[in-house]
């Protein structure tokens, strides 16, 4: 597995902000297929090149991979980061033709608070009727140590800070476990056996609640990982997440 500093994708902006920004990967023969993929800092830090050492295993496969960027905390509060992400979804539907794949075939994942981005868009269908986008615009979702309860009993220490202050109400809005009725994507989840344990929880309570409103679920444990070692693992081609995520993505 090489290491991101090396591997450049195609720059392109979805909006003003030098963040909202995508990095394209485009393999050689492409299935078709695209993988978007939102990076985690705990929505305060990080960029789309942390994702860039995911890229060969995904081009290897015939696979277009997207890294996603987007506007930061404190800076930039909740909805803002989730708008963009939206507004990242909208631009690779009406332009991934033009990279020889196919929009009705998005697959939409991230680590930790990217995880928790990509579990929103997926169980919120309100952003996709505001864009004229299909229901299931997101054929499958891929959260690794994702985050899927603010507030009372979701087991963090303390507020995020990209929330804003106590009181705003939005810790419900930004809570994908509180949004889940009809959710048209199938979900592919993922933990490290050592990851952060509110995190486990947190995922064994959204398994059970997407099960619950019928949705497909599958959920895998990374062994051996911590936190940062379950994104680490997602760029080994050859290990048991990246198997599992060709298996759903039906490749």
């Amino acid at each position: 597995m090489q290491l991101g500093a090396n591997i450049k994708g195609e720059d392109v902006l979805y909006g003003a902000n030098p963040y909202q920004s995508l990095g394209i990967h485009k393999p050689l023969k492409g299935c078709g297929a695209v993988f978007m993929f939102i990076h985690g800092g705990g929505w305060t830090s990080g960029y789309k090149e942390w994702n860039n050492f995911m890229a060969p295993a995904f081009v290897n496969n015939d696979i277009l991979f997207v890294t996603v960027g987007y506007r930061l905390a404190p800076m930039y509060l909740f909805p803002e980061g989730f708008n963009d992400c939206a507004n990242a979804v909208t631009w690779v539907y009406n332009n991934i033709i033009k990279y020889d794949a196919d929009p009705n075939r998005i697959f939409l994942g991230g680590h930790s608070a990217g995880g928790h981005y990509a579990s929103l868009l997926a169980v919120r269908d309100d952003w996709k009727k505001n864009k004229s986008l299909p229901d299931d615009v997101i054929k499958g979702c891929v959260p690794v140590s994702g985050v899927y309860r603010f507030g009372k009993n979701s087991g963090l220490s303390q507020r995020p800070r990209f929330l804003g202050e106590e009181g705003s109400g939005v810790a419900a809005d930004a809570s994908p476990i509180l949004h889940i009725n009809k959710v048209t994507a199938d979900f592919y989840m993922a933990h490290g056996d050592d990851d952060f344990p509110h995190l486990i929880d947190q995922a064994i309570e959204m398994e059970n609640v997407l099960k619950q409103a019928g949705t497909s679920i599958d959920r895998t444990l990374m062994v051996g990982c911590d936190h940062l070692g379950a994104h680490l693992a997602t760029g080994d081609e050859k290990g048991e997440w990246f198997k599992g995520l060709l298996s759903f993505m039906g490749i």
